[in-house]
């Protein structure tokens, strides 16, 4: 958290759900609203995960507005885990509650670029998104779902090369048949361990990017 982070709550259909929202600096040009998703609750995956706060640094300092939250059962979040449909809800609540109209960007790191992907499918039809990020989706372990064609050239798919977690073989069987670019870390893992720096300059390029 920073100088410019707010914590906020927010009334979903599983009861609470606990949100931070990471402000540029004052007097920064705002350029929308980004909501980030964490890793699996169940293996510890929350809102201040590393890659998670990472993301959020890099919309941060790109004069995006960030917002993380917890997902059912995590920290102050109400409910129970739900395998990513009461996650996707609550992913869309977030939007609708706090980025109603305007740029609007999605980023979810491992099962939160699932549960991303599957709010993505419900926002595409009839929402603009300007920047999506997948980092480490999880899609040998989920049906990641595919993308908008029309959304390819403002989508950032970054996997590490040494991935333990989720084989970079399984990210590639997903983008393949969207002939959808992948950037691959050379060396990283799934945590990007040592690799913070070079994974938020990579999405700083992307988030540069007209």
């Amino acid at each position: 958290m920073n100088a410019q982070t707010e914590r906020l709550q927010l009334q979903g259909a599983a009861g609470r759900i606990e949100v931070l929202r990471d402000a540029p600096a004052p007097g920064q040009v705002l350029r929308g609203v980004a909501v980030i998703a964490h890793p699996h609750p169940l293996f510890g995956g929350t809102m201040d995960n590393k890659v998670v706060q990472t993301l959020a640094r890099a919309f941060v300092q790109s004069g995006w507005q960030a917002l993380r939250f917890n997902f059912r059962g995590v920290g102050a979040t109400e409910g129970v885990h739900d395998e990513g449909r009461g996650e996707a809800e609550d992913f869309l609540t977030v939007v609708r509650e706090c980025a109603p109209e305007g740029p609007l960007a999605l980023a979810g790191f491992s099962f939160g670029a699932f549960v991303m992907s599957q709010a993505l499918a419900t926002l595409a039809p009839t929402r603009q998104i300007d920047k999506l990020v997948f980092v480490g989706a999880a899609a040998s372990r989920f049906q990641v779902a595919a993308l908008p064609p029309e959304l390819h050239e403002r989508t950032l798919v970054l996997h590490g090369e040494h991935d333990d977690t989720v084989p970079l073989a399984a990210v590639m069987d997903w983008a393949r048949p969207q002939v959808l670019p992948v950037t691959v870390v050379p060396g990283g893992s799934h945590f990007f361990h040592g690799q913070l720096p070079l994974l938020k300059s990579v999405v700083l390029r992307h988030l540069s990017a007209t």
